[in-house]
């Protein structure tokens, strides 16, 4: 056999196995593994480095409307290069519908934004705002026909909450159709009656985002979601999971034997709502919903990944610039934490920290890390086995990692569009050096060397983790 490239001499990592192999590429696919694979045009040193499965974040927020003003601060170059840069060979952004809008056209508009304007390869998650029979009748189930097979549905925001009556008409859909269900879990009424009375009483810091929107509002949210999938038996993805409270409620249905599944995300680890008492308005650079906790969080948050409660390590990357009257330092976010930008960058941190703090320090092996931020990712989301693992006949989607590299984030190292990180000054050991997109080199040795375009997106089959109870 004759390929375009090996990987040599370093050591391999799935989500089940650890060995040493070379790893041969052909036509961008991985054709072999093993040892004395002969030789190839390209042949690539990966002495002392782990040849990793590229993660896939499969939750990001890329050039989505965001209000009057308001301007995200990613566009898809910008964040699939960050991305790249972070070790990932694949992201999950959403097409957001409006009120109004037919989701044909929202997923047309998404696709000339991202059209030869990504290093890494794309696939489009749905946002359903508008329930109507319109959309749940026709275009919705045609657009997972069509490979669009996950769609995830908001609890809060105005223009976006949707209410039961309409969770459980899209619920319908969902389990008629085999799509994925994920869910952002927070009580809108509740948040909106704290947000009133906080105001009211001249709260209004960036530190009382957190405040009015606290953990019984999740855990609330949570269970509600939970009952409503319970009834129309359809699997469902609670999306971003915060705290212990609402973690134990998916621990709860999953030991009643339901179909659900859970989320978390880098800041549930490392940051806490104190972080959001900045002065100057830098609290503003960590408001995101649901969030930061407390410490006590942020160990259930740990807990949650080590016992399989929660199956996806994401990093909900929704950037905003912070010194910019588009982004965080909005006019109106200074009279009030309810106008602050929601969302914080973490696409390029979200795998270092994870593996410095799980694989370096114990929490985590090597392979639940592969799983967390790769296959589970493919495998929830009707990808697998075309990536999300190293095995014979998959996409060469492979992150060349340094295991032992010590690197100090810092906004000076990030590769996006934002003007500063969340985790600033945090100290990691483990990076990825090189990302390879189908048997292509995209970063190479810590440089950009993929061209602008060289991503694809992937239309997606129905996940087998999405199958009714009844159909399993």
């Amino acid at each position: 056999m004759t390929f375009d490239t090996i990987i040599r001499g370093g050591t391999v990592a799935t989500a089940s196995d650890t060995f040493s192999c070379d790893v041969g590429i052909a036509g961008g696919r991985i054709a072999a593994l093993g040892s004395d694979l002969g030789t190839a045009p390209e042949i690539v040193d990966a002495t002392g480095l782990l040849v990793l499965p590229g993660g896939i974040d499969s939750h990001v927020h890329i050039s989505q409307p965001s209000g009057p003003g308001i301007v995200m601060a990613d566009d898809f170059a910008s964040a699939t290069r960050s991305a790249a840069f972070g070790g990932n060979t694949m992201v999950l952004p959403f097409a957001m519908q409006q009120k109004g809008e037919s989701l044909r056209e929202v997923v047309k508009d998404y696709h000339r934004k991202a059209d030869g304007q990504c290093y890494i390869d794309v696939s489009f998650h749905l946002i359903i705002a508008d329930a109507s029979d319109a959309v749940l009748g026709q275009e919705l189930p045609a657009l997972v026909h069509d490979g669009y097979t996950s769609f995830k549905v908001f609890m809060t925001y105005e223009g976006l909450a949707l209410s039961d009556m309409e969770m459980l008409k899209v619920m319908t859909v969902a389990r008629e159709t085999g799509a994925m269900m994920m869910v952002h879990a927070e009580n809108y009424d509740a948040i909106r009656f704290l947000t009133d009375r906080l105001e009211q009483a001249g709260k209004t810091g960036t530190l009382y985002h957190g405040a009015s929107r606290p953990i019984p509002v999740e855990r609330e949210a949570t269970h509600r979601a939970i009952s409503l999938a319970e009834l129309i038996d359809v699997p469902m993805m609670i999306v971003h999971v915060s705290n212990g409270q609402a973690r134990d409620e998916i621990a709860r249905a999953r030991a009643r034997g339901l179909k659900i599944y859970g989320e978390t995300c880098p800041q549930y680890l490392m940051l806490t709502e104190r972080d959001m008492d900045g002065l100057n308005m830098e609290g503003a650079k960590y408001v995101c919903s649901p969030p930061p906790r407390d410490k006590e969080s942020q160990q259930a948050c740990w807990e949650g990944l080590q016992q399989g409660i929660f199956s996806l390590f994401s990093s909900d990357h929704c950037p905003f610039r912070y010194d910019d009257p588009q982004g965080k330092l909005a006019p109106k976010g200074k009279t009030s934490f309810r106008w602050v930008p929601n969302g914080i960058p973490g696409v390029e941190t979200r795998l270092p920290i994870l593996f410095s703090e799980g694989v370096n320090k114990g929490r985590i092996s090597l392979n639940e890390f592969v799983a967390l931020t790769a296959t589970n990712h493919a495998r929830t989301y009707g990808l697998y086995p075309k990536k999300g693992t190293i095995a014979v006949g998959c996409d060469a989607d492979i992150a060349l990692w340094d295991a032992k590299r010590e690197v100090t984030i810092s906004q000076s190292l990030m590769h996006g569009g934002t003007d500063y990180t969340p985790y600033e000054g945090i100290k990691v050991t483990g990076w990825p050096v090189s990302t390879m997109v189908r048997g292509q080199f995209v970063v190479r040795d810590g440089e950009l060397v993929g061209k602008l375009g060289g991503g694809a997106y992937v239309p997606r089959e129905k996940s087998e983790l999405a199958k009714p109870r009844a159909n399993s």
